[in-house]
């Protein structure tokens, strides 16, 4: 029997409350011979045959709910299914959507009052609709609602619908609760190529792997033949899920099959190998697009470029970029920003002006990124005339300086010995309500401190506090490197201990630094006790941190003290190959020749390095000390690596053997 339906024009509750008098007639006067005060009704999705009043049973008079589809079905007017107009009951429910906190019990009493229920047609119409799919909390809870009425099971538009919107904002957890009740109900719809499609997209998207997958599987159950969006979509979600080796096989299959991957297809993968780290995989497929007939464009060439820039490649970069020139591709401004800051990594300000200034003849507005990555590349090349000329342009262009241009610019004039000038900016940046950060105050520190001016740099040290800028442990280095140099350990080691107090760890380099000073103001046990405290507090050493300590030990005459602690660090699986080297250097530097002698016999004896190594090493060391005679001596004798027959028995050469004299 055909279901009726309401016309567009029609008054809602009047026409129901008219086509049904007759019923709702019968069952009030059935109430009032019975002596019922009130008519029950039927809520959505119940519908009872009969119920029992005052012990009897009778039969319900009440009618039967009826679904409402999502288009007006006047009968004798419709000439064409595409005049099909929707119903006016989907106003009256998306108005009940978005004005009800209680969705669900505004939707059951509207059932109940108009004794209807809602379709599956009309849930999955209402899932589709615009509004309905930007609000993807609405649109999980009126599906969930729309489950539990009476008779209802949902059809594969509406769990489509629902994922699309939830996937489109990732809500992994409320996706995965509809993808497994659509593979529970599977049996209930049959899956379509364009609907596949959209799961794939947006279980991709979500990064189910396994949801997604499951689809993809189901195709072939199916017989649905995946077309190239399909398999993009695919190879898109693999990625984003890092199944780069998965999103490989499946790409194989499609080389196999009748679907030729296009250009979106290798842009995905080769952003899921650059991912990985296997960039020159990327160029592999780089390079098979050509083949392929498939052409690379802006978006192939960027992630190229993206990959390489973040190995600190820039020479492909900037070969990549020179490729886009001359196949007169568009290049986005993300492409000059990392060829750019590339040549200021490298210090080649010049080309990286060049493409600055090409880069704004094409239109385009350098963001205060770039300007900041050259203003910071002309200060490390002293040229602090252009840097200076290059913020006064940045300033002229209306660009707001933010914390980080700040600090590059304070750091910058510190590192020209231009202090006064840096912090006369430092308080031009706060007079503007710019931000501060405690970079830029560390850059003073820095740069008074390496002037000698302690005093200050312990005003702005205290500042900083003042202004409610955390010193952290640059700060804390920068201050304590500048007491060490003025020889101020007393001092030093006490701000060690308000570092400590602020509940800011010390690092290997504010030891090193502390280690350092000791030495110099020959308070080499001091130093040794400070090095077993770093120790202690499990700090592994660096090889400058050794070099410091080695280098102090063996001036001040502890050669085996330094290679004992050495050997204590090869137990700790910290082994440092240019040590030894580091120690022979600096005992022929101070003109203790006969001690670094003693060390290359002693690490050749106990296997530590290969005697030519060893020989190469000390001839360099005594060349660079000016001990020419010396390393003229050594180049030409077998020192080190030959032998003498004494009684029988072969002796190598010792080193101690190069101070004797000439025969």
């Amino acid at each position: 029997m055909r279901t009726k339906i309401l016309s567009p024009g029609a008054n809602l509750s009047s026409h129901l409350y008219k086509s049904r008098l007759p019923k709702i007639a019968a069952a009030i006067c059935a109430c009032k011979l019975l002596e019922i005060s009130e008519i029950p009704y039927i809520r959505s999705g119940r519908e009872p045959d009969l119920a029992v009043i005052n012990g009897s049973r009778w039969f319900s008079s009440i009618p039967p709910s009826e679904w409402l589809e999502p288009f007006s079905d006047v009968s004798d007017l419709i000439e064409s299914p595409r005049n099909l107009k929707p119903s006016p009951w989907i106003q009256r429910v998306c108005d009940i959507l978005e004005q009800s906190y209680a969705v669900e019990s505004a939707l059951d009493e509207f059932c109940s009052k108009y004794f209807v229920q809602l379709s599956p047609q009309f849930v999955s119409y209402v899932l589709r609709m615009t509004k309905i799919q930007k609000n993807p909390k609405l649109a999980f809870r009126f599906f969930n609602w729309a489950s539990r009425q009476y008779g209802y099971q949902h059809k594969l538009a509406s769990y489509v619908a629902v994922v699309e919107s939830l996937g489109a904002v990732k809500d992994v957890e409320n996706v995965r609760i509809v993808a497994a009740a659509m593979k529970a109900n599977r049996s209930g719809f049959h899956l379509t190529a364009s609907a596949c499609n959209i799961l794939i997209k947006n279980f991709g998207r979500a990064g189910m792997v396994d949801e997604l997958l499951d689809i993809w599987y189901a195709m072939k159950e199916y017989g649905i033949e995946p077309d190239i969006f399909t398999y993009n979509c695919l190879i898109d979600g693999l990625v984003n899920a890092e199944c780069i080796e998965t999103a490989e096989k499946v790409f194989l299959r499609m080389n196999q099959g009748r679907v030729s991957p296009d250009v979106i297809t290798y842009n995905m993968l080769i952003k899921g190998v650059c991912k990985a780290g296997t960039v020159e995989a990327a160029i592999e497929y780089f390079r098979q697009m050509e083949i392929a007939n498939c052409f690379p464009d802006e978006i192939t060439f960027v992630t190229l470029i993206q990959a390489f820039h973040s190995e600190r490649r820039y020479d492909r970069t900037l070969s990549l970029f020179q490729e886009m020139l001359d196949r007169k591709l568009r290049i986005p401004p993300h492409a000059y920003n990392l060829v750019i800051c590339g040549l200021c990594n490298e210090e080649k300000v010049n080309e990286a002006q060049r493409l600055l200034d090409d880069m704004l003849n094409t239109g385009y507005n350098p963001n205060l990124a770039i300007y900041t990555a050259l203003i910071d590349a002309y200060f490390k090349v002293k040229n602090k005339e252009q840097a200076l000329v290059l913020l006064k342009q940045v300033k002229d262009k209306g660009y707001r300086l933010d914390k980080v241009t700040c600090s590059t610019v304070i750091n910058g004039l510190c590192k020209v010995g231009e202090v006064e000038k840096a912090q006369e900016f430092l308080g031009q940046s706060r007079e503007l309500g710019l931000d501060v950060n405690a970079f830029s105050y560390c850059s003073i520190i820095d740069g008074l401190g390496k002037a000698g001016r302690i005093k200050e740099a312990e005003k702005v040290f205290e500042e900083m506090s003042e202004r409610g800028c955390v010193r952290n442990a640059h700060c804390f280095n920068a201050f304590i490197d500048g007491l060490c140099k003025a020889a101020e350990m007393d001092t030093a080691m006490a701000v060690l201990h308000d570092m400590e107090k602020e509940g800011c760890e010390p690092t290997v380099y504010t030891y090193t630094i502390l280690i350092d000073g000791l030495f110099k103001s020959h308070k080499s046990e001091e130093a040794l006790k400070l090095w077993d405290e770093m120790i202690d507090r499990g700090i592994t050493p660096t090889a400058v941190s050794f070099r410091t300590l080695s280098n102090g030990l063996c001036l001040s005459g502890k050669v085996t003290r330094a290679c004992r602690i050495l050997d204590e660090m090869a137990t700790m699986g910290v082994v440092l190959d240019t040590a030894y080297f580091d120690m022979i250097n600096v005992l022929c530097k101070a003109g203790r020749v006969e001690q670094a002698c003693k060390l290359a016999d002693g690490i050749i004896d106990r296997g530590r390095e290969i005697p030519v190594k060893v020989r190469s090493i000390f001839i360099n060391a005594l060349r660079k000390a000016g001990k020419i005679d010396l390393a003229l001596k050594l180049l030409h004798s077998k020192i080190g690596i030959g032998y003498n027959v004494f009684r029988s028995v072969k002796q190598r050469v010792k080193f101690i053997t190069l101070l004797e004299p000439d025969t």
